[in-house]
Parts: structure tokens; C-alpha cells; sequence
């Protein structure tokens, strides 16, 4: 399967490159897995981390450029190390050692190959907690393909409802037709969901989407083609954390948070929709940050 990084085509961008050979492609990603952090997060969705916490994998470098991305330093300038399949297998069994719901693989498309063999190594020496999938979704079909059978939880964006809005905001074209075809894939691997007794997902969809200033018609589309195309089981996440930072703190529409008004209409939408289940994160503000609460 590695013989595939010799012309990657692991994401949309199909690069081309022969990353065994150290050529890097739009993601800057090479053969050997990078990652710039490994942590115990507690501020996922409250099934994933529960009191437990969600054992994260941050890895490096990232198919979109987003000019308000929160982990720029990890995403953009490539912050972390380079580590072997076989260390980010016994990274999986650390965590959980330590107790963690899930294996939280955040920003993972540049290593989907390595992924899956080092899951393989975790799973012969008993991993057996959920494997989180936590993805921006500028996927290929084929990619998503190779996941199944790996994959118990996929936590997924839909950023853009707006394909202009990804050329001038992530620097891809056709963000929305790509996202939503790996949406279609995840959701014919991944039929029901589950949860432990004591409300924990262990198989399952959330989708994402986060509300950006000046942009409430985005979030509507998003939401209003959720509700028209996906399985009722998948759950939707609403998320109003947004706050300017990268390249955002110079761009005259994203160098705000969003206001209140803003969160409203969003929130009023949401709810006169069929969508069944799912979060949306309550606004409140204070002098430095939203404080997130999460309501079903």
C-alpha cells in the first residue's frame, strides 16, 4: 500500500508526487508520519470525550490553507515531528493505557496509508477503543474507500456550502461537491450509530460546521443540505468558537468573532430544520473568548 506515495494522490489535489523519494506535493507531507502533539482532550462533543477525555493525535501539515485555521502553527508552518508507523501504533496503545474513549485522529489525510498500517500493529497488540477520523473533508472517494472497516467514528467538517467561499477562505476549488461525496461515502460505511451506557459514541458520524462572521447564508446552505441528503442517524455539531486568528486578524470579514445576532439566526434556522440530533454550541461571551456549552 505504501507504493502508493510514489504518485500520491491521497487527497483532491492529486499532486502527484513521489513522496517515497522526499518530493513533497501541496500538503508537504512526506513517506514518514509527522505529528505535533498527542494529548488528552476534553473539549470534543460531549459523547467523544465524555469525562475520559478523547486521546488527540495532532498531525502535521494540511491539504486546505485556511486563513483563520486555530492550529496554523500545525497545519500551515508544519510544527511537529517525524516519528515511525510502528511509534504511532504504541502512541495509540499509550493512550489508551491512559484511559482515553477514542484515538482521535485529527487532520489525518497526508497519512491515511501509514494510518491503516499502524492501526493494524495497535489492533494485533489489543487496541480496541474507537478509532476517531477527524477531517476538514477535502477527501478523495478513494481515500474514504481504504478507511473502511478501520474507521468506527467519523468526525468530519462541512465548511462551505459556497465553493467561492473555499478558494477565497481555504484556497481549493470545489470544496463543496468534494466534501459532500466524502460525506455520502462515510455515511454507506458507517449505517447506525452506538453509544455506550454511559452515552459514549462508539460507531458514528458527527458532522461539523463552524459559523463565520459576515457568512450566516454559508451556515444556512450547510445545514439546509444536511438536512435534505443525510441519514438521520448522522448527528451535526454547530460550533460558534470561531475567533480571528492567521491570516484572518488582516481580513476584513473574518476579523471578528460572530455576534450575537448572528448566532441567533443561525440558531433559529437549525431548529426549524428536520435534523434530528446533534449540538449546538452555546455563545457567551466574555472579555477574552466564547466559553462553549454544548446542548442536545
Amino acid at each position: 500500500m505504501i507504493e502508493l506515495l510514489k504518485k500520491c494522490e491521497m487527497c483532491p489535489h492529486k499532486c502527484g508526487v513521489n513522496r517515497l523519494n522526499n518530493q513533497i506535493g501541496r500538503c508537504k507531507s512526506k513517506d514518514t508520519v509527522k505529528i505535533a502533539k498527542v494529548s488528552t482532550h476534553y473539549y470534543e462533543e460531549p459523547c467523544i470525550s465524555g469525562k475520559n477525555g478523547s486521546g488527540t493525535v495532532f498531525f502535521s501539515n494540511c491539504n486546505l490553507n485556511c486563513i483563520y485555521c486555530q492550529n496554523y502553527e500545525i497545519s500551515q508552518e508544519g510544527l511537529g515531528k517525524e516519528i515511525t508507523t510502528e511509534e504511532l501504533a504504541e502512541i495509540f496503545l499509550n493512550q489508551q493505557r491512559n484511559g482515553v474513549n477514542n484515538i482521535n485522529l485529527v487532520t489525518p489525510t497526508s497519512y491515511v496509508i501509514q494510518i491503516i498500517e499502524a492501526i493494524k500493529i495497535a489492533k494485533e497488540k489489543g487496541l480496541s477503543i474507537p478509532i476517531v477520523y477527524n477531517t476538514n473533508c477535502y477527501e478523495n472517494i478513494e481515500t474514504i474507500k481504504m478507511l473502511d472497516g478501520y474507521i468506527d467514528i467519523y468526525l468530519p467538517d462541512l465548511k462551505y456550502g459556497d465553493n467561492d467561499l473555499g478558494v477565497k477562505y481555504s484556497g481549493v476549488k470545489n470544496y463543496f461537491e468534494i466534501a459532500t461525496k466524502a460525506l455520502k461515502e462515510m455515511c454507506r460505511q458507517i449505517k447506525e450509530t452506538e453509544f455506550s451506557s454511559d452515552g459514549i459514541m462508539k460507531k458514528g458520524i458527527i458532522v461539523r460546521h463552524l459559523i463565520l462572521p459576515n457568512n450566516t447564508q454559508n451556515s444556512k446552505e450547510v445545514l439546509n443540505w444536511i438536512d435534505n441528503n443525510l441519514p438521520k442517524h448522522v448527528m451535526v455539531s454547530v460550533m460558534a468558537q470561531y475567533f480571528p486568528t492567521y491570516k484572518a486578524k488582516n481580513n476584513d470579514e473574518l476579523n471578528r468573532k460572530i455576534t450575537k445576532r448572528e448566532f441567533k439566526i443561525i440558531e433559529s434556522y437549525l431548529l426549524n430544520l428536520n435534523i434530528e440530533n446533534g449540538y449546538i454550541q452555546g455563545l457567551e461571551e466574555n472579555e477574552e473568548q466564547y466559553v462553549p456549552k454544548w446542548n442536545i
